[in-house]
């Protein structure tokens, strides 16, 4: 996953993503029961409201619906200016209802929490911070300010004091533990979104390239028989034509380019990463192939495999991208926080694979233990891990994707930091992640002697 990858997400605008539609929807449910409150407050119970201002405060809100459905087209999404300005509003029209009917005398109070949620869970924290700070700054006040709902012969309805003062810490408490609840489940679920959303990326990527490698195979294979059917025949026309040099030399120059082809699809890709023959390596190999890209990097990968009861006959494992990309991803994180040395272990039995990866790295954090693999878990950087690792993140999508991975090909993870001794020497008290499958899930099935694998299937683009 490349920076650039990474600057979506985070730069990613949660209230971009609101139709203007779904806001007018909510307003006008708002504007029906507030008419309908009113009315009923004025018909079977013959309160005494400033109906005037009731319904002007419920006129503008639907004057504003109004206007946004005529002046904006249906597609029209919300950036975060213009949902925060709506939320806004909603919340001062509200407020301002209460206001005339008796304030926090009035139990309606608490459809205060409506704006305020709703702030939570699709705009910014700068955002929300402002509309919750704004409905306990507009409740505060109406404890104090507010015109008093009278019956029909003047008295005023009110609630003792202790009862309103208790109204208000409810609601204050409501309003800050909503709104922190509310985001951080939104919060959660958008990473959770965008990880998987990586993740697909990361395997979509693969998927082509081994594709593409397939292809460029099965064009050398398929081309083959034409081009050497087209070399032969241009050197026995080569042979014939010794007495017109010059179309002996066309003829040679067809065979010139038809050797060029053949050299340009050899070296366009390895050979067939679809081929049946080898959608399966030794598990050794598959280890070697995800390890490849760091071998390189100054730091020892050693990779060892043995079967049980110290059987080292090679394990047949198949080669498929997730597995591949997923271990990849593993030892590249091992590799970026060794201090010199990597060890790769594959072990099987009769029921189990099992690949655990060590260092000898300073190992997991160990507040973080619990949460490895979780996308976009932030840890701080200490002055020693920018040297070592200066471009590391530390975002942990990197082992969410390769844990998703190796789930999805049937593995299960763990993670752990080592304490035992190699060679009474050297210590892996590093990190240490150990993948186990199920023998079926990566362990192509055997076939009967004598039969063979098929024909390549065709590929799917």
């Amino acid at each position: 996953m490349t920076q650039s990858a990474f600057g979506i997400f985070q730069e990613r605008q949660r209230g971009s993503f609101i139709r203007l539609r779904t806001m007018i929807w909510l307003r006008w449910c708002a504007i029906v029961g507030q008419l309908a409150a009113i009315a009923l407050a004025q018909k079977l119970y013959n309160l005494q409201l400033e109906l005037g201002l009731c319904y002007l405060a419920v006129g503008v809100s639907i004057v504003g619906n109004l206007i946004a459905i005529f002046v904006f087209p249906e597609n029209k999404r919300l950036n975060e200016a213009e949902n925060f300005l709506m939320v806004l509003f909603d919340l001062l029209q509200l407020c301002f209802l209460i206001y005339l009917t008796g304030g926090l005398h009035n139990p309606f109070t608490i459809l205060i929490l409506g704006p305020v949620i709703v702030s939570a869970t699709i705009m910014t924290l700068r955002s929300t911070i402002i509309i919750g700070a704004t409905a306990l700054a507009l409740v505060t006040l109406m404890v104090f300010y507010h015109l008093p709902l009278r019956t029909e012969q003047g008295f005023i309805m009110r609630i003792a004091d202790v009862f309103v003062f208790g109204q208000w810490i409810a609601i204050t408490i409501a309003v800050v533990f909503l709104s922190l609840y509310a985001r951080q489940i939104t919060e959660e679920m958008n990473s959770m979104g965008d990880a998987v959303v990586a993740t697909q990326m990361a395997l979509s990527r693969t998927q082509m390239l081994n594709n593409l490698g397939g292809v460029v195979a099965a064009a050398a294979h398929e081309l083959g028989t034409p081009l050497a059917t087209i070399k032969l025949t241009s050197a026995e026309l080569i042979e014939e034509l010794s007495d017109q040099p010059e179309l002996q030399e066309d003829a040679r120059l067809i065979r010139e380019q038809a050797d060029r082809c053949r050299d340009i699809l050899q070296s366009m890709g390895r050979a067939g990463k679809q081929d049946l023959q080898i959608r399966s390596a030794p598990l050794v190999e598959v280890i070697r192939e995800a390890a490849e890209p760091h071998l390189n990097r100054g730091k020892d990968v050693l990779i060892d495999a043995q079967g049980t009861d110290g059987d080292f006959d090679p394990l047949l494992a198949l080669r498929r991208p997730e597995i591949i990309h997923g271990l990849r991803n593993l030892i590249q994180n091992a590799v970026d926080f060794a201090r010199s040395t990597v060890w790769v272990e594959a072990n099987w039995t009769e029921n189990t694979v099992s690949v655990r990866i060590l260092d000898d790295g300073p190992g997991y954090p160990t507040n973080m233990l619990g949460r490895i693999g979780d996308p976009f878990v932030r840890n701080r950087k200490s002055e020693r891990d920018r040297k070592v690792r200066p471009e590391y993140e530390g975002m942990g999508l990197g082992l969410f994707i390769a844990k998703t991975l190796l789930q999805r090909s049937g593995a299960e993870l763990s993670f752990a930091n080592g304490t035992d001794r190699i060679n009474g020497s050297s210590p892996r008290r590093g990190a240490i992640v150990e993948v186990v499958w199920p023998r079926d899930a990566i362990v192509p099935p055997s076939l009967p002697k004598g039969e063979g694998i098929g024909e390549n299937p065709s590929f799917q683009v």
